[in-house]
C-alpha cells in the first residue's frame, strides 16, 4: 500500500496579537476542526503568526535613518525609514533595484528586505513585522508548549514565502524547525542503477514548507497553520539553521 502524506489545512485560525498564547490558539484550532495531535504529526505554521505572538512589530515613526540608510533609499526610491530597519536587520546590503535591497539577514538567510513585512498586519505603513529573533527556537518552544496541552509532542515547521534566484515567483522555504531532520545528506548512497550519489544533499525541510504554503495559500485566506501527517518518526533531527548555504561556498555573492 503506497505511504500518504496528508496535509490539513487549519480552518477558522483566530487572528493573532502580540502576547497571545500561540500553542494554545494552535491546540484549540486543531480540535475544532475535528482533530487531535498523534505522533509523528508536523505542525507547520507561518512565519507571520510567530512574529505576531512574539511581538515582532517596529514602528516606523520615530525612527532616525542613518547616511547609510539614506543613500540606499535614493538609490531603491524606498522609504528612508524602511531601510533603516531593513539595514538593523541584516549583515549586509547584497544586490538592489528600485524597491528592492536584497540582502543577507543577520541569521544567514538571503532574502529580499530582511524579510520584513507589511502585509496582513495591522497599523500597514505605520510599523513593520520582523522575522522571529531565533526561529529554530521557537519552533522548540511550540512543540514543548503543544506537548503540555495535548500530551503529544509534535514537529514544528515555521514557513515563509520568499523569491528564488533564475525563478519566478515566491515559495515556501523552512526558517524554523523541531524535530524535522531539515537537511538530509544522501551522498555516498547508491542510487536506483547502484550508482554512488556524489552531490546529493536534500533540502527536506524546504520541501515540507513549500507543500505546507499551498495549504496555506499565500494571500488572504487566513489559514496560516496546516497539520501535516503521514510522515516517519525522525530519529535525528537537524534544525532549519542547517539549510543556510555558508557565504564560503555560495557561488553567487
Amino acid at each position: 500500500m503506497a505511504n500518504a502524506i496528508t496535509y490539513y489545512t487549519l480552518a477558522n485560525f483566530p487572528r493573532v496579537k502580540p502576547g497571545d498564547d500561540l500553542a494554545q490558539q494552535i491546540a484549540d484550532c486543531i480540535a475544532a476542526n475535528g482533530l487531535k495531535l498523534e505522533p509523528g504529526d508536523v505542525v507547520a505554521c507561518a512565519q507571520k503568526i510567530v512574529s505576531k505572538a512574539e511581538g515582532r512589530y517596529r514602528r516606523l515613526e520615530g525612527i532616525v535613518p542613518s547616511q547609510e540608510a539614506m543613500d540606499w533609499a535614493r538609490r531603491t526610491g524606498k522609504e528612508p525609514a524602511l531601510v533603516q530597519v531593513t539595514l538593523d536587520e541584516a549583515n549586509h546590503v547584497l544586490r538592489y533595484r528600485p524597491n528592492l535591497l536584497v540582502v543577507e539577514q543577520r541569521l544567514g538567510m538571503v532574502m529580499a528586505n530582511a524579510g520584513i513585512d507589511q502585509s496582513n498586519i495591522d497599523g500597514a505603513g505605520e510599523q513593520v513585522l520582523l522575522l522571529p529573533e531565533d526561529p529554530d527556537r521557537s519552533a522548540e518552544a511550540l512543540a514543548g508548549a503543544l506537548e503540555r496541552l495535548t500530551g503529544v509532542r509534535p514537529a514544528v515547521l515555521i514557513t515563509d514565502s520568499v523569491g528564488r534566484a533564475w525563478r519566478i515567483g515566491t515559495c515556501g522555504i523552512a526558517i524554523g524547525a523541531a524535530g524535522i531532520r531539515c537537511v538530509d545528506d544522501i551522498r555516498g548512497e547508491p542510487d536506483m542503477m547502484g550508482r554512488e550519489l556524489k552531490v546529493s544533499i536534500v533540502g527536506h525541510g524546504d520541501q515540507l514548507a513549500a507543500a505546507a504554503c499551498v495549504a496555506m495559500g499565500e494571500g488572504a485566506e487566513g489559514t496560516p497553520a496546516v497539520l501535516i501527517r503521514g510522515l516517519p518518526v525522525e530519529p535525528s533531527p537537524l534544525p532549519a539553521a542547517e539549510l543556510v548555504r555558508p557565504a564560503i561556498d555560495d557561488m553567487f555573492r
